[in-house]
């Protein structure tokens, strides 16, 4: 028993140790909650006492929506409350389809123009065209009146089943069209076509619920034509939902490759691999971001850069790394709280630092010079640094072009141009003929004499340097008046496009 008696001793002491800690960090748990129950208490018992005992009447949302927002503002930026409006134009935005009745329109100058009606959607069924002019909705006049362009989408939006009344401008006539709103689909797949006989093109703006559906589809159509190259153009994404980043990873990726992995002091940390199960493993991957790329589209270009998948061409991106998880009230508000951080699957955690000047730290990184230089971009500043660096094009910043833009002179020059080729331009389906049509259509002639009688905008002596970005964006915003519609807008813009050319110089 003696020779055993030091070793129970310290046993015995280990025990005591460990039973002595848990009992600790059991204290400090408790003290830290009664803490927080009384904070929790005190803010309770301050609005308690301004509902009793406040001066005049009070106006309980607005204040209790103060009082939330205040609390997640000392969080971190992107905690945010929810009210019920602002809640469903989210929630619908990545939905993947809305209620209403079909359209797409731009509004050059005081009036919007329809650009592309929606296949299979109620305003196609009733008859509603491409070049439509949009005069009024039920009795309220939205034409020449400068009316806001979002109001005019929220007078047309409804419930499935309701009706609405637009009026439409055609070829010198007022037509009005009774319209029963529906389920219209929405698209994250802005566009996929063959550029050559082995690279395709795709180009994604949002990570929405059917998201990894629609890119499953257009690669194999693009497979089916001989794709063995893809770029894959994720610029200005700015996320949407977890779970399609992962299963778009997955197309890529081999078996058991690390995709990203979440963790949190709440939340353990949870890795997410791929399966094996994707159709784009062979296909040679340049993936274009910027510094509009953001959350679910750095979660990929970050599986795809750590597993040395695919070239990651462009500028750093946003640097937005947080899992938010919504709490959802009665009234229909919510709140999205960052319960947790996104990691590559190098430990690179995506989430940029938190600064005074957080919302408009994109305008920071223009003046210290990172837009133009790679040197400038620094890993701990967050977000997903690429492969090859691309500065920001400022080649076709004359005095031309930015006023052109700021005019939107070649988007109306579009708009009048479509007006006289409606017809012919309703007819093309293939981009050669696309092409073969903008080339003997005197576009450059026309559009410069549109922007002096109407803008009074001439082309200085510089016009030969900026020629081809200016026509360009022209012969891509007459191209989408054609059936191709979006293909060819893209299309038509990739040659003056300088991250997508080096990405085909990689």
């Amino acid at each position: 028993m003696k020779k055993w008696f030091p070793v129970l001793v310290a046993v015995l002491g280990i025990a005591i140790g460990a039973l002595s800690v848990i009992t600790f960090n059991r204290y400090q748990q408790a003290h830290k909650k009664l803490k927080a129950d009384l904070e929790w208490r005190k803010l309770e018992l301050v609005l308690q006492t301004i509902s009793e005992n406040y001066v005049d009447s009070v106006d309980y949302d607005k204040v209790s929506k103060a009082a939330i927002d205040a609390a997640l503002g000392e969080l971190d930026p992107h905690s945010v409350y929810l009210p019920p409006v602002d809640l469903e134009q989210s929630e619908e935005d990545l939905a993947g389809e809305f209620e209403g009745i079909g359209i797409q329109f731009n509004v050059p100058n005081d009036t919007a123009i329809i650009i592309e009606v929606i296949p299979g959607g109620p305003s196609e069924k009733i008859g509603l065209q491409s070049g439509d002019r949009l005069l009024k909705v039920d009795s309220v006049v939205i034409a020449g009146v400068n009316y806001p362009q979002d109001s005019m989408v929220r007078r047309m939006k409804g419930p499935s089943g309701t009706k609405v009344t637009v009026t439409v401008g055609r070829d010198g006539e007022m037509i009005p069209f009774e319209i029963t709103r529906g389920k219209i689909p929405t698209h994250s797949v802005d566009c996929a076509f063959m550029v050559d006989d082995v690279t395709g093109y795709l180009r994604l703006s949002k990570f929405a619920r059917t998201t990894y559906k629609e890119v499953a589809m257009a690669s194999i159509e693009l497979l089916s034509q001989g794709m063995k190259r893809m770029v894959l153009d994720i610029r200005d994404n700015t996320g949407g939902f977890f779970d399609q980043a992962i299963m778009m990873a997955n197309l890529f990726l081999p078996k058991e490759a690390p995709i990203v992995y979440i963790e949190g002091l709440h939340r353990e940390r949870e890795d997410f691999n791929a399966d094996g199960s994707g159709i784009l493993q062979d296909v040679d991957l340049s993936v274009l971001i910027n510094e509009g790329s953001a959350s679910s589209s750095e979660i990929f270009a970050g599986a795809i850069q750590d597993n040395s998948r695919g070239r990651i061409i462009g500028r750093r991106s946003f640097g937005k790394g947080l899992v938010q998880e919504p709490v959802y009230f009665t009234d229909g508000s919510a709140v999205r709280l960052t319960v947790a951080r996104f990691y590559t699957p190098s430990g690179r955690c995506l989430q940029k630092p938190y600064s005074d000047d957080y919302n408009y730290e994109i305008i920071r990184r223009y003046g210290e010079g990172e837009m133009m230089e790679a040197d400038s971009m620094k890993i701990e500043k967050g977000g997903i640094i690429p492969d090859v660096f691309v500065p920001l094009d400022t080649t076709k910043a004359s005095e031309f072009y930015v006023n052109c833009n700021r005019k939107a002179t070649p988007m109306r020059f579009a708009s009048s141009f479509f007006d006289a080729h409606k017809d012919e331009l309703g007819r093309i389906e293939v981009y050669q003929e696309l092409l073969r049509y903008l080339d003997s259509s005197s576009l450059e002639a026309g559009f410069l004499a549109f922007a002096k009688a109407k803008d009074g905008l001439v082309p200085g002596s510089d016009w030969a340097g900026e020629r081809n970005y200016m026509m360009a964006q022209v012969r891509a915003l007459v191209g989408r008046y054609s059936r191709l519609g979006d293909n060819a807008f893209y299309h038509l813009y990739l040659p003056v496009d300088n991250v997508y050319q080096k990405a085909i110089e990689q």
